[in-house]
């Protein structure tokens, strides 16, 4: 499959392809014109790359993952990786509340000053 149709099938854009290669999350090889070809299972790991960007995972973490699944799967070591990044998620989301909760007392104070 060439670059545009696994870009259109798997709803990113070229660039996004590129990024994904550039950091060794997913592969191609080269026809006799230098365009990339990719394997007909690239739609559905540039789908698992996307969930685990939008996951809040950084790049670091996304190519271990995928590499534990290229390896075959939910090995020990890629849960224990998961769950620690399920726990920082945790941790950002209760100092985004507090933050929210602190903004919003802002506002109550200056709705009852104005």
């Amino acid at each position: 499959m060439r670059i545009g149709e696994v870009a259109a099938k798997a709803g990113v854009s070229v660039r996004a392809l590129r990024y994904y290669e550039e950091q060794d999350l997913l592969h191609s090889t080269r026809n006799r014109g230098g365009q990339r070809q990719y394997t007909a299972d690239a739609v559905e790991r540039v789908g698992l790359i996307r969930r685990l960007y939008s996951a809040g995972l950084p790049s670091r973490i996304v190519r271990e993952v995928m590499s534990f699944a290229e390896a075959g799967g939910a090995s020990p070591e890629l849960v224990g990786l998961l769950t620690a990044e399920r726990d920082r998620l945790d941790r950002q989301m209760t100092d985004l509340r507090d933050a929210r909760d602190r903004l919003h007392a802002c506002i109550t104070e200056a709705h009852r000053d104005g």
